[in-house]
């Protein structure tokens, strides 16, 4: 059975970072290309980056561009996105979701399998 597993979520401060991962089981991972999301309470969820299935080609959301990084592992079957400077509004429930095949799309719709999502609070 396919299943993502997201952890790294927290509690940080303006101009913090956290590393988040995303675990993937069920599945060889180098097959994939993954997606993260985010989605804020009264919000619509919307792709924040996405990795292509090899890892060569990376996308990202205009408001995290320079702050956020995405990258993966296959041989431990791990992506990861690394957010730096932080700012309230980047505070939601992150997801990380997978799609059979090359992708870079930032579009939910477009993924299949989703993690159920680990909180990420950017606060003083």
């Amino acid at each position: 059975q396919l299943q993502l597993v997201e952890s790294g979520g927290g509690l940080v401060q303006p101009g913090g970072s956290l590393r988040l991962s995303c675990a993937a089981s069920g599945f060889t991972a180098d097959y994939y290309s993954i997606g993260w999301f985010r989605q804020a309470p009264g919000k619509v969820r919307e792709g924040v980056s996405s990795i292509s299935s090899s890892g060569s080609s990376t996308n990202y959301a205009d408001s995290v561009k320079g702050r956020f990084t995405i990258s993966r592992d296959n041989a431990k079957n791990t992506v990861y996105l690394q957010m730096n400077s932080l700012k309230p509004e980047d505070s939601a429930v992150y997801y990380c979701a997978a799609v059979n095949g090359y992708t870079l799309t930032l579009r939910a719709g477009a993924y299949d399998y989703w993690g159920r999502g680990t909180q990420v609070t950017v606060s003083s």
